[in-house]
């Protein structure tokens, strides 16, 4: 697997870092709030495991999955509920838990799709954010890095599946994803 990374953005040591601080604002944020935490399958589900962990206060934790497809490797815009929230959030505070903003479509889809069950609140929590290739107004209220348009892996992140369990962030070599038919799961 190491074979096929081009280089280490995103340290370990960095994401527990930060993935601590943001909990930890998170916590004091939703202090007496019990939010619910919504994990967007199935990139964010590390992410969302460890943030949890540093989470002092009430919470549940629920999580989407939603397909966008088309012919192109990138979003179309359309959508398919895979799998939708088993929570009603209505009159409930609501943390989407994503692991990065690409297009800002899926996000903007999966935000009006709960913002139309009435919840008490919204807000995002990103691990990454990628705005060079932003295609609709999409921003993360809790975010760990800004990273440039490269097509990275790890930390829940893949392609073709793989790749999920690395426990960094990290640039995939061009080689291996040129010409494949697997849309990767971070063009959203």
């Amino acid at each position: 697997m190491m074979s096929d990374i081009k280089e280490i953005l995103i340290t370990e040591e960095q994401i527990q870092e930060k993935v601590k601080e943001m909990g930890e604002q998170i916590a004091r944020d939703y202090r007496d709030k019990n939010p619910v935490l919504v994990g967007v399958l199935n990139g964010a589900f590390v992410f969302l495991a460890d943030l949890m962990r540093h989470l002092d206060i009430p919470c549940t934790v629920d999580f989407v999955s939603w397909q966008s497809y088309g012919k192109d490797t990138s979003s179309s815009g359309v959508f398919r509920i895979m799998k939708d929230l088993e929570t009603n959030v209505e009159s409930k505070h609501v943390l989407v838990v994503e692991d990065i903003i690409d297009t800002g479509l899926t996000l903007h889809y999966l935000l009006d799709t709960i913002r139309s069950r009435k919840p008490a609140s919204v807000r995002v929590a990103a691990l990454l954010d990628k705005p060079s290739r932003r295609r609709i107004e999409a921003k993360a209220d809790y975010l760990g890095f800004q990273i440039p348009d490269y097509f990275v892996v790890g930390y829940g992140l893949d392609f073709a599946q793989e790749y999920r369990n690395l426990p960094f962030i990290a640039v995939l070599k061009p080689e291996i994803y040129a010409g494949s038919d697997t849309p990767p799961d971070e063009l959203e």
